[in-house]
């Protein structure tokens, strides 16, 4: 693996760079404290190709690598966390799941305006009894010959308020457990989908995330995504990729923390001299950036592994679980240097402390994480 970014890569994160100091910057601290995300700027960045980035050409995408969209996702998360998982969940879940396992019928009609960013895609897997256990799906999909019957409660989905395409994983055969869970693409205007209130959430407050019901919603058969019983699969191969994503993201909020924190102990002053003097700040600096570019090797090892068609998923868990434990640490250290001034909103950080911890969470939490690479590292020594 060469380290050496290519002159494309540098030109797709300096245009990510760009972007996000020039148009999420100005309102990120608004949008957080009331909770929105303005579809211009979803607009803009579709136009950019940020969308859909790794889609092929021929579908409406970037036809770019991975490596490509998790410069870009680190750069945006470095501003605003709440733009970036918009942005990943279209990306590594909708677009790449339709693109790998779709027919051609149905990448025409949704992987296409998905990947131009002029609809939005969600991703439907958990509820309220089916978190980090995944095969235990209580929606249902009733098999009714020409279409699906579904019906269910959906929870924590980003992206619900303002998605066209939905991609929700339910049972269609309980007796078989997790070989009997089909995946559907459900279009959100169609009756019976319910869209539950806004999460009034801790942070990445920007999202749109919702609970969504489904109440006789009628699927037709030919919106099933592969083999009847390819569902839980799908989704676990896709939430592997998903992982990447939000290992970028946890990247871009510990860099961007890390930013603000260098700069501020350059400018603020205590005894006379500026706090970067002072060797109890250097070792935190020194510290903070020691972990972001290790958390970084990391998240670039895994865009890597799936760029050469390698199998990637211990990878994807390992720069996740590493990249979302120093996003975390990083926040709550570049506030303490802030001291009270990290304690107050114009100075972002403790923004990006309450975006962190979201990173641990979803995509499988850190415990999940572990669980997964233990799995690889005794099959790999077996």
């Amino acid at each position: 693996m060469d380290f050496v970014l290519s002159e494309e890569h540098q030109m797709i994160r300096k245009a990510a760079k760009d972007f996000a100091e020039q148009e999420l910057l100005p309102g990120v601290i608004d949008r957080d404290e009331h909770q929105y995300f303005p579809e211009e700027l979803i607009r803009k960045m579709a136009d950019l190709g940020f969308m859909g980035m790794m889609v092929r050409t021929e579908y409406g995408g970037a036809g770019l690598d991975t490596l490509s969209y998790v410069l870009a996702m680190e750069e945006i998360s470095k501003v605003d966390a709440s733009a970036a998982v918009c942005m990943s969940v279209n990306n590594s879940l909708v677009c790449w799941g339709i693109q790998e396992y779709g027919t051609e019928e149905q990448k025409q009609r949704y992987l296409n305006p998905l990947a131009k960013g002029a609809c939005l895609g969600a991703f439907l897997l958990s509820e309220p009894e089916a978190g980090s256990d995944a095969s235990a799906q209580h929606t249902t999909a009733q098999d009714c010959g020409d279409y699906y019957l579904l019906n269910g409660v959906k929870n924590w989905i980003t992206n619900a308020g303002i998605a066209k395409v939905f991609l929700v994983m339910a049972q269609t055969h309980p007796e078989r457990g997790s070989h009997g869970i089909n995946t559907f693409i459900v279009e959100s205007d169609w009756p019976g989908v319910i869209l539950g209130p806004k999460e009034n959430k801790m942070g990445i407050r920007g999202s749109d995330t919702r609970s969504v019901t489904f109440q006789d919603v009628k699927v037709p058969k030919e919106n099933r995504i592969g083999e009847d019983g390819f569902g839980f699969k799908f989704a676990m191969r896709t939430l592997e990729g998903g992982r990447i994503g939000i290992a970028a993201q946890a990247l871009g909020i510990a860099a961007g923390a890390y930013e603000r924190a260098l700069h501020y102990a350059t400018q603020r002053k205590a005894f006379g001299v500026p706090i970067a003097q002072h060797q109890a700040i250097q070792f935190k600096l020194a510290d903070m950036a020691t972990r972001i570019e290790a958390a970084r090797r990391l998240v670039w090892k895994a865009a890597w592994e799936k760029d050469q068609n390698r199998p990637f998923g211990l990878y994807s868990s390992m720069a996740k679980l590493y990249a979302s434990e120093v996003a975390m640490w990083a926040t709550i250290e570049a506030v303490q240097i802030h001291g009270g001034y990290g304690y107050v909103k114009e100075y972002h950080v403790e923004r990006m402390m309450r975006d962190a911890k979201i990173t641990q969470i979803y995509e499988g939490t850190s415990e999940i994480q572990r669980l997964i690479i233990s799995r690889h590292i005794l099959q790999q020594h077996g």
